[in-house]
């Protein structure tokens, strides 16, 4: 087993407007993860997105943009006539929202060929995907990502999930449940966000979350919840690590930051309470930049401070 494969979407970003004037870029939340997986691990450890791509010029962009920072793309598939999806980044002080242009990005097909997303995973030391990844599919394809995953782990990788509620990518909330709790029972290391366990699941507390999701057989789990601290579960115990505090300019990012501080930290054996530590240095420094990836030195000083 070697190397990371994250699955999901690459968007287009418009982020830090000034009047009319978007700068671009590109983002999504397993890509955002996949990132600072890239920035915080050795030069040599291979690390792959895996989504779909169109055949229009800002597709072409986008493999430019991943293959210039040394993110492969597995057996990604191109979809002759699609496009990427696009969204928007609105900040209200440092707190952002999105307006998404989505419905026809190239990303939803991205596990339509159950074999070469079976292929794209095979052999990975950690596999990572979420639940955003889960609610642009059609049913047949989350069902080809969960047997990809599922079978992979049976392989010997490790999983790590991050449900990533949004409620208006699924058909209702019951589909959202269901899907999202099987996804967790194919998981190892479930690296959620409470205020979105809260609005599906109705859990009152972190430790409810965290109690819930243990129901599923997961036996390391970190329960985010922004300036909070981060409720660890793990070999038997239950620990809050506090967060750091932040210049934050634009919040994009920081749950993926973090979950992406965890995993390199996990990969380069540090235990969960440090690896905790070290995500929330990580997702405090990317908050002071804008947009959704900051740049990989300084998530790497971060890291290493």
């Amino acid at each position: 087993m070697s190397g990371f494969a994250a699955i999901g979407e690459c968007m287009i970003e418009l982020s830090g407007a000034n009047g009319d004037q978007w700068r671009m870029g590109f983002a999504g939340d397993t890509l955002n993860t996949t990132w600072y997986v890239r920035a915080l691990t050795d030069t040599d450890f291979a690390v792959d997105y895996v989504t779909a791509f169109g055949d229009d010029p800002f597709s072409v962009k986008q493999r430019r943009f991943l293959r210039d920072n040394a993110i492969n793309t597995a057996h990604s598939p191109t979809i002759v006539g699609a496009r990427p999806g696009i969204y928007a980044i609105t900040l209200t002080g440092s707190e952002r929202s999105f307006t998404y242009w989505r419905n026809d990005a190239a990303a939803r097909h991205l596990a339509d060929d159950p074999d070469a997303v079976a292929k794209s995973l095979d052999g990975r030391q950690v596999i990572y995907f979420s639940g955003i990844t889960m609610g642009i599919l059609s049913p047949k394809s989350r069902q080809n990502v969960l047997n990809a995953v599922s079978n992979a782990r049976r392989q010997g990788s490790l999983v790590v999930f991050d449900a990533n509620y949004r409620p208006r990518l699924w058909e209702n909330a019951d589909t959202a449940r269901q899907v999202l709790s099987n996804a967790f029972h194919v998981t190892d290391i479930a690296l959620p966000t409470f205020p979105d366990e809260n609005a599906l699941f109705g859990d009152a507390t972190p430790a409810h979350t965290a109690a819930r999701i243990t129901g599923y057989g997961v036996r390391e789990i970190v329960v985010k919840d922004g300036t909070e601290p981060a409720l660890v579960i793990a070999g038997g115990t239950s620990t809050e690590v506090p967060a750091v505090r932040a210049n934050a300019v634009d919040t994009t990012g920081a749950g993926d930051s973090f979950n992406g501080g965890y995993i390199a930290s996990r990969l380069a054996g540090l235990d969960p309470l440090v690896a905790a530590v070290n995500a929330h240095k990580v997702a405090a420094r990317v908050v002071e930049f804008h947009g959704a990836l900051a740049p990989m030195e300084e998530a790497r000083k971060a890291f290493e401070a």
